[in-house]
């Protein structure tokens, strides 16, 4: 039987979230103060880049399965399953900052009195959250709506932008933390339809639940740092990290996923994720070094190969011009947000250099981020023209099998600094370009 559910929060999770339920034949209401964002919802609009989410969503406001409102008391009043969606960013030490979600646990405990509602409600915080925050959730209901049912649920997403769509509809895995056989049940019975090919649905106690979303991005980074550090090594002693990745990879103890070294890694959740951890532990008293290192690694690793520009063209930085191809953290996405070739580009442009920029998807949201201080070319090739250097940031497909000629003639100077590793030095080299890549040799190095 459909289920009625509010999703409080319209960002990438939200949005993502609310319209893979609807898909599945859930009643949802989405819940945003953002009026502007609101309307564009309803006009099946929206404002992310995320493949398939267009159609689907259009799909589902025209059945009118998933609906938009400013009105919290929408959802509050009609839905027995209420999901937070909402931004946890880092605060000044990396800690998270939770003012969102409790504030609208607040707000959903003051409806609750206010509607009189005697049915029992579900509370599931989606957002990325540290270990106790289910009982902080818990805390607040208790203090402003002692006399009503609800049930606080930890079920964190494990969405990766590019793929979120199909990660919501295909889950590997589903986890649900409770102690309460309540919201066990109906929880198992909303996700029935997404597992039916065997996946698992865990259900753990909260505190295990929500660590263990804060674990997955953290180990997971921590294989992406330790290949981009184990390249600096193989650039050192000429060795090739492509055919260690390969090596590894084979391994099934290790796994072919998350060892392709390059820039570093960004995004909303790794650089979010991996501060939030190390702040929980190190206010437990227990640091977690290996995280630690992770962070400092990835930091590191953009510095380095930015540098390596910067070092290269020394002598009269402040007259090359730049070319960037992609600036989102990965392909498949707009998300900027702690992206490797934002952080570079500022080292550029603090150095002098000109900077022309080109993404398939992300020009809006990085010149949010960048203002007016780079050129945004219409494609790929303009970005070349009498340019020093390519300087690659994302590997888009698009980006994969160029016009090489094309390129060589456009460029003042054929050097190319890739930093995802997406061409052969073998082929750079007999194209005649000086190659730079990431644990790599250099293709036809200057003299």
């Amino acid at each position: 039987m459909p289920f009625k559910i509010g999703v409080v929060g319209t960002g990438y999770v939200g949005i993502v979230t609310g319209t893979c339920l609807a898909d599945v034949g859930n009643e949802v209401v989405c819940v945003d103060l953002n009026e502007e964002k609101i309307e564009k919802l309803r006009r099946a609009e929206v404002s992310i880049y995320e493949p398939g989410l267009d159609k689907l969503l259009e799909r589902n406001v025209r059945e009118k399965r998933l609906t938009f409102t400013t009105n919290l008391r929408d959802a509050v009043e009609k839905c027995e399953i209420l999901m937070f969606c909402l931004p946890t960013p880092p605060g000044e030490n990396g800690q998270a900052d939770l003012r969102a979600v409790l504030s609208a646990a607040a707000d959903v405990a003051n409806l609750l009195n206010e509607l009189n509602i005697t049915e029992p409600r579900i509370v599931v915080n989606k957002s990325t959250v540290p270990v106790g925050t289910v009982n902080r959730v818990k805390d607040v209901f208790t203090a402003i709506a002692p006399d009503r049912e609800v049930h606080i649920v930890s079920n964190p997403e494990f969405l990766s932008e590019g793929f979120a769509v199909e990660d919501f509809m295909k889950p590997n895995r589903i986890v649900v933390g409770t102690d309460h056989p309540y919201p066990e049940k109906v929880m198992r019975s909303l996700y029935e339809p997404f597992v039916r090919s065997g996946n698992p649905i865990f259900v753990f106690d909260v505190k295990s639940a929500e660590i263990t979303k804060y674990a997955a991005n953290a180990f997971l980074a921590t294989k992406i740092s330790f290949m981009n550090e184990l390249s600096s090594y193989c650039e050192l002693v000429g060795a090739d990290i492509d055919k260690i990745r390969l090596g590894l990879g084979a391994d099934d103890r290790i796994g072919k996923r998350f060892l392709y070294a390059g820039i570093g890694y960004g995004g909303s959740c790794f650089p979010k994720d991996v501060q939030a951890i190390m702040y929980a532990a190190r206010e437990a008293g227990t640091p977690l070094t290996m995280v630690e290192a992770t962070h400092e690694i990835n930091q590191l690793q953009t510095n380095r190969f930015a540098n390596q520009v910067i070092n290269r063209f020394e002598k009269n930085f402040a007259d090359i011009t730049i070319a960037v191809w992609g600036v989102a953290f990965k392909p498949n996405t707009d998300d900027v947000r702690e992206a490797p070739a934002i952080h570079a580009i500022r080292m550029f442009l603090e150095r002098g250099a000109t900077v022309r920029v080109f993404d398939p998807e992300a020009m809006k949201t990085a010149k949010l981020e960048l203002g007016e201080t780079v050129t945004y070319s219409q494609n790929q090739y303009v970005a070349l023209e009498d340019a020093d250097v390519l300087f690659i940031c994302t590997e888009w497909n698009e980006f994969r099998n160029p016009d090489f000629n094309k390129m060589a003639k456009l460029m003042k100077t054929s050097v190319v600094y890739d930093g995802r590793n997406i061409y052969s030095v073998d082929a750079m080299e007999q194209r005649g370009f000086e190659y730079h890549s990431i644990g790599r040799r250099i293709g036809n190095p200057p003299a």
